[in-house]
């Protein structure tokens, strides 16, 4: 198989189905438009982004049934390279409506089927076999999988040298940290769980992030703000960048998109502060766009130059 700088990882992924409809009314049949689907997950969504890039990535990621099936289709039409190890369970859906009397969206998703061992074991042994530079993880961990699966990731990234770049959250964060990673990019409230904080107010972000580097868990943290923007932070320099006023008509993939632009900045050899401005601008700009689509490149390259002056 041809190597790749960039991989991404996927256990999680999800056939995501999006939608408009008038009027939520209870007891009575909706009509929804024509649906749009999409390839989603954590790891396949930052593929995605950093192709919109120009770069090029490998994802890998578990293929179920039918759904999984069409899964693979979609990442193909990406023109995304990619490694499906195949599970027996369906491959989960995920389902997006927007009311367009009110414009409300709703998000309804659904639990990854289990996994056996060998099945994961399966995945790993796909990773052991790679060498990139940056190794993403991203996303949730389906039913069986035990919350250090991606601690099993960590520790194959640190016996191949690879950078790994983990976007989760609760155990499976915690748990990543004790062997010691590239990136982690967890949001405020995730931060705070970190190091055993109910909260934090933004003038702490800082010095919480640097906790965790002193103690070996990262080399950066990167911590999303929300409609603040984001904060990038090593043992030695903190950058914080604001988020563009954009209007907003989904967040669905804006995170992912905040990876994939930070990954993919990485790889250009960006400076620090060049790579959490690229970071928001693709975060902002999935914002912009309906459903689960991402971002266009032409809206992340706007933002980015007027992220500049800031």
């Amino acid at each position: 198989m041809k190597s790749f700088e960039i991989v991404t990882i996927t256990v999680n992924p999800a056939l995501d189905k999006s939608t408009h409809f008038k009027g939520l009314i209870p007891e009575q049949k909706i009509r929804c438009d024509e649906p749009r689907f999409d390839a989603g997950g954590g790891g396949i969504n930052v593929s995605k982004a950093i192709s919109r890039l120009g770069g090029t990535s490998l994802a890998v990621f578990t293929s179920g049934g039918p759904t999984g099936k069409m899964l693979e289709e979609l990442v193909i039409k990406e023109s995304i390279a990619h490694k499906a190890v195949e599970v027996q369970n369906w491959t989960r859906e995920s389902f997006v409506a927007v009311d367009d009397n009110t414009n409300s969206q709703y998000r309804f998703g659904f639990k990854g089927g289990k996994i056996s061992e060998e099945e994961s074991n399966s995945v790993l042994e796909n990773i052991t076999a790679l060498s990139p530079k940056f190794l993403v993880a991203s996303g949730s961990l389906n039913e069986g999988l035990s919350t250090d699966f991606y601690r099993k990731i960590a520790e194959i990234a640190k016996k191949s040298g690879a950078k790994l770049i983990v976007d989760t959250s609760g155990e499976a964060l915690k748990k990543v940290l004790e062997v010691g990673v590239y990136m982690i990019k967890p949001n405020v409230g995730e931060l705070a769980k970190l190091i055993g904080e109910e909260r934090l107010e933004l003038e702490e972000v800082n010095e919480a992030a640097k906790q965790i580097i002193a103690k070996g868990g990262a080399e950066i943290v990167v911590v999303s703000l929300g409609p603040q923007g984001a904060v990038l932070v090593t043992k030695d320099s903190y950058q914080f960048v604001p988020a563009p006023n954009v209007a907003k008509k989904s967040t669905v993939g804006a995170g992912d998109s905040m990876v994939g632009g930070i990954v993919w900045a990485l790889s250009q050899n960006k400076s620090l502060k060049e790579v959490i401005r690229w970071g928001v601008a693709c975060g902002s700009a999935a914002t912009m766009n309906e459903g689960t689509q991402l971002f266009k490149f032409e809206d992340a390259k706007r933002l980015f130059e007027w992220l500049k002056d800031k």
